[in-house]
């Protein structure tokens, strides 16, 4: 990935190092040669602060973009995930689905390196690069293809224990920036004229998707084993989470409320490890004319490409694929569907430094 750029200011100063990494091949793509694509890049750079965005053909390009990055790139799972350096809860008085799961969990935790060293880990920072592909909305329950076009980007991740962490992802030109102190999370864009979009603090769906093993095994060790399934060829175990109403209720805001939401993990019968991720939502948007429009989203996410990193083993690749359902609003049902592609460049652990300073929400929310 590409971490340096033109300088902005002096085109005869030192190179600028990027807050966040771009593909190789983004790069590539912008001119035939290097002299080419380092003046488009340029260009590129010194637009992200343009007051050009509020043009109507360009606005209706960044509102594109930021509706797929909230979607698919930075999506929060309404769930807040606890940290303990311990998932062992008795399995007395539980059913033998959920006393089922409870052994697929510790299963899962030896596959992904032990709770010894999983509790090693404090902190960590991750590098990626994704590739997204989308189709626009369309009517019925027709099938629905991805356009052939695929906008690439990529994403510094932070994490430090026990729920504080930061993302900041690029694609395409528009940036957005997602966090949580503990206290509240939040979401923006770098191009966006919107007030911030806050909440209550929740884990980011990305951490799930084979990132952080100790999170995915205190999600799931609550969750009961509803059977089996192959996926991939592989032999799964499959496991169920339903949200709580009292937990829908508290993540709801005023002008929309979860009806429902519900997490499944399927877990190799082979490996242990987690082979899956799928949540399903249904949200129900209040408008002024009292015409609701409700919002069904289904993810899944497959992961592989599991390697070693400081003995905690971690999914360097996959692909997630949203299908989101829009209807309400006296009009017929629309459907989009939505795919990423995504590959880990570099995982670092226990970062030195790493304060709570770095995950300080933006300065207009520090006043609320």
């Amino acid at each position: 990935m590409r971490k340096l750029c033109p300088n902005i200011d002096r085109e005869d100063g030192l190179e600028t190092v990027l807050e966040v990494p771009v593909p190789e091949e983004m790069f590539t793509s912008m001119g035939s040669n290097l002299q080419v694509r380092l003046a488009n890049m340029l260009t590129w750079m010194k637009a992200q602060t343009s007051d050009k965005w509020s043009q109507p053909v360009i606005a209706g390009r960044i509102n594109e973009l930021r509706f797929l990055l909230y979607l698919v790139g930075s999506p929060l799972i309404p769930l807040q995930v606890q940290l303990g350096h311990s998932v062992h809860k008795p399995v007395k008085d539980c059913s033998i689905q959920a006393s089922t799961a409870k052994y697929i969990v510790q299963q899962y935790m030896a596959a992904t390196g032990g709770q010894q060293a999983l509790n090693a880990v404090h902190s960590m920072c991750v590098t990626g690069q994704v590739k997204i592909t989308a189709s626009e909305f369309h009517q019925g329950d027709a099938s629905v293809n991805v356009k052939s076009s695929e906008e690439m980007g990529g994403f510094v991740l932070w994490q430090k224990d026990p729920d504080l962490w930061c993302l900041e992802l690029v694609v395409s030109g528009c940036k957005v920036v997602s966090g949580s102190n503990g206290k509240l999370s939040w979401r923006h864009s770098s191009n966006q004229q919107t007030p911030i979009s806050k909440g209550p603090p929740r884990p980011l769906r990305r951490f799930l998707q084979g990132l952080d093993p100790r999170s995915t095994a205190n999600l799931f060790i609550d969750a009961t084993c509803i059977g089996e399934k192959i996926i991939s060829g592989e032999d799964c175990f499959i496991l169920k989470l339903e949200t709580s109403p009292a937990i829908r209720e508290a993540q709801s805001g005023p002008n929309y409320e979860i009806i429902h939401h519900t997490i499944w993990g399927y877990f190799s019968q082979r490996s242990g490890l987690l082979i899956q991720f799928e949540d399903s939502r249904l949200l129900m948007m209040k408008t002024k004319d009292d015409n609701d429009v409700f919002w069904e989203t289904r993810t899944e996410s497959v992961m592989d490409d599991y390697q070693y990193i400081d003995g905690v083993n971690i999914a360097h690749g996959g692909k997630t694929s949203v299908t989101v359902f829009r209807y309400g609003e006296q009009s017929a049902n629309h459907k989009r569907q939505i795919e990423e592609k995504w590959k880990i460049e570099d995982v670092d652990f226990n970062v030195w430094g790493l304060s709570m300073d770095h995950f300080l929400p933006p300065s207009g929310l520090q006043k609320d």
